[in-house]
């Protein structure tokens, strides 16, 4: 007999937290199909089946979305993502372990099977991992597989969370995992065009050209529940922004115009091409304009040293704090005389523990220098 969720969602209750992960399937679709969902309550580890099961998934969405309701997920992105989409579910009390782990002095991006070695001195053999989780039946191994993803969770939690109080950084991992908890799958046609590789150095017509190539593209994979680059790859549909031909047989000189996007999207090509010459050109924010110069990679390479150091004295992993993503734009900023952009390293906790420093580094007001092999960050 199959588990009822209305039975789990009440033992649920009862604790106060559980442990979910999900088996999904996102190769040759739009969105990634759910196969399998495994819930943890306690020491009971429970397997959902919605592709051979019809079941109402509505009590479980209640509690993932209860705050009072702890969910605890490992590396739960696209978990949370594909739950919101199909059970409707909208957590905010998320515990991500491999979120948390890195601010207990691991690894940030810690795998399961790692993590439990490291923290719990826990081995599994994983062999079902590239499974096609679609087809049915399940396979005892699947099954057991997919189980062992749960069986540890709680405890795990519970282990990092000992070593996040003595440290006293539960309270800065949980603020992280508020963006896991928001996590979606949902993409917004007009936007997506901001993702295309390159897509800063379109002038204002060709993004504009570009907007509606990437609008009608995804809507078109959502309906044919395709990849995106199964229509059109992101490099032709960036050219096709920039040449935007006017004819079939302009089009056909594109790199990466398929015969097939030729015999069956031609039309719909050059018609969103036309839109996008029709339509206002896009100007971008002043945050966006943000161009490099020479003189800043030195500065950048700078700032990066710092904010080592700052995470090596907290036992954080570096990629938590900060990527070069981040400081190249507050870096350009400050060079330009203006409001640096809201990016991560100056929020939250990061901004507490090296995000006004920076800033201090960049006025002048910090000054790095090298004794006895270590960095150290002076004021000036």
């Amino acid at each position: 007999m199959s588990p009822d969720p209305a039975e789990i969602a009440v033992r649920i209750r009862e604790e106060g937290r559980f442990g979910i992960d999900t088996e999904f399937m996102p190769e040759g679709r739009y969105r990634p199909l759910l196969c399998l969902v495994q819930i943890v309550v306690g020491e009971t580890i429970s397997i959902l089946d919605p592709i051979v099961d019809a079941f109402d998934p509505s009590p479980l969405a209640e509690v993932i979305s209860d705050p009072a309701i702890e969910v605890v997920l490992h590396a739960g992105r696209q978990d949370v993502a594909i739950l919101r989409r199909q059970w409707g579910a909208d957590p905010t009390n998320v515990f991500d372990t491999q979120i948390a782990a890195g601010f207990a002095g691991f690894s940030a991006q810690a795998g399961y099977l790692g993590l439990l070695n490291d923290a719990l001195k826990i081995r599994l053999a994983k062999s079902a991992s590239f499974t096609r989780w679609e087809t049915r039946p399940l396979t005892d191994e699947q099954l057991h597989y997919a189980a062992e993803d749960v069986e540890h969770l709680l405890p795990l939690a519970d282990d990092i969370k000992r070593r996040l109080n003595e440290k006293d950084r539960l309270g800065w991992a949980r603020e992280e995992c508020i963006a896991i908890a928001s996590a979606t799958d949902e993409r917004d046609p007009d936007e997506v065009w901001r993702r295309l590789p390159r897509s800063t150095s379109l002038d204002p017509r060709e993004r504009a050209v570009a907007r509606e190539l990437a609008a009608w593209r995804e809507r078109t994979a959502e309906a044919e529940d395709r990849p995106v680059g199964g229509v059109v790859r992101d490099p032709t549909l960036v050219e096709l922004a920039k040449r935007q031909p006017r004819d079939r047989r302009a089009l056909q000189n594109i790199r990466g115009a398929t015969p097939e996007v030729l015999r069956k999207r031609a039309d719909e090509v050059l018609a969103a091409i036309e839109r996008g010459r029709a339509a206002e050109p896009i100007r971008l924010e002043s945050e966006e304009r943000l161009v490099m110069e020479a003189a800043d990679g030195p500065v950048i390479a700078l700032a990066e040293s710092m904010v080592r150091v700052r995470a090596q004295e907290a036992g954080l992993a570096y990629e938590l704090v900060a990527a070069r993503a981040d400081l190249q734009p507050v870096v350009i900023a400050t060079r330009r005389g203006i409001e640096p952009p809201n990016v991560r390293t100056l929020q939250g906790w990061r901004r507490e523990l090296v995000g006004d420093e920076l800033l201090a580094l960049l006025r002048g007001e910090r000054a790095l220098r090298v004794d006895g092999g270590r960095v150290s960050v002076e004021t000036v």
